[in-house]
Order: structure tokens, then C-alpha cells, then sequence
């Protein structure tokens, strides 16, 4: 009889945390969503009262907060409207480091973008998508070849 009491009373602790895990639980106040490189472009701080975005890894990003250095005129406003990642990695604003293309980076500079995309970039901004490009073939159709786990410096939580 005491084994069955302490099994209801397990069950009836389970059901109360489950229901204060619901409870506390925040959907995203917006869905990601899949950019091309043509629809990142569009973001590119220079149109005034439009959102600015910037791209990481692969992660696009709503850095308008930091409008101060991404925004039109601003110090960092090369890196904006595109996956900057090889130019974030070597901190450069050349325009040839300017893509998403990390081929040839030092270890050191792999270390470097993995550093700035935890500290600065999911630290203080929003995630609003990824690009199509992480995910899709030139054609469109799925890259059933991409699988993150692969992917040099690849972390399950960068997805999330």
C-alpha cells in the first residue's frame, strides 16, 4: 500500500512540473525564416526605418540595436547585408573577406569566429533566420549533403 502512495504522489509531482514547465516556457516572438542572398542585401542599413541584417555561420542576425556601427556611414556597415563570416573571423573589412567562405582561415581565426559569434553576436542580438545557402543546392533544392555536425567548429547549440 506505501508503494502505491508513493507512486501517485510521483505521479502527481511529475504532472505539477510539467505543468510549471509549460507555463514558463516563451515561444520566439518571431519565426526564423531562410534568406537568400539576394533578400539579406535588402537589409544593409541604409534605408532608413528598415531592419539591419548581418549574417554569421550561416545565422542571420537583427543587429539594428547596434545601429551606431552597422548602420548607414557606420564603421562596420561592410559586413551588413550579407554572411560575413571570413571577414569576422580575421576582423577585416576588405571587401574580398567579405563572404561566408571560411576556406584557408587559421586555426586561430576559426577560434576567433567561434569566439565573436557566441560573445557579440548570439549574446546580444536576435536570431531572425538562416541563409539559403547553409542549407540549399544553387538550384533550390535541399543540400541533403549538409549536415552541421560536419562542419568545422560545429556546435548542436549555434542551431538553436
Amino acid at each position: 500500500m506505501a508503494t502505491a502512495q508513493v507512486r501517485v504522489l510521483f505521479i502527481l509531482l511529475a504532472v505539477s512540473l510539467a505543468e510549471d514547465v509549460k507555463l514558463n516556457y516563451k515561444p520566439a516572438s518571431k519565426p526564423v525564416r531562410l534568406f537568400t542572398e539576394e533578400e539579406l542585401q535588402r537589409y544593409n542599413g541604409r534605408e532608413e526605418g528598415q531592419p539591419i541584417y548581418m549574417a554569421v555561420k550561416g545565422v542571420v542576425f537583427d543587429v539594428s540595436r547596434g545601429k551606431e556601427f552597422y548602420g548607414k556611414d557606420a564603421p562596420y556597415n561592410a559586413l551588413v547585408g550579407k554572411d560575413s563570416s571570413r571577414a569576422v573571423a580575421k576582423m577585416s573589412l576588405n571587401p574580398a573577406d567579405l563572404t561566408s567562405d571560411t576556406t584557408g582561415l587559421t586555426e586561430e581565426q576559426l577560434e576567433s569566429l567561434d569566439s565573436i559569434f557566441e560573445g557579440t553576436y548570439k549574446a546580444k542580438y536576435p536570431i531572425v533566420g538562416y541563409t539559403a545557402e547553409r542549407l540549399l543546392k544553387e538550384d533550390g533544392s535541399p543540400n541533403t549533403d549538409f549536415k552541421p555536425e560536419d562542419q568545422a567548429h560545429f556546435q548542436i547549440k549555434d542551431e538553436f
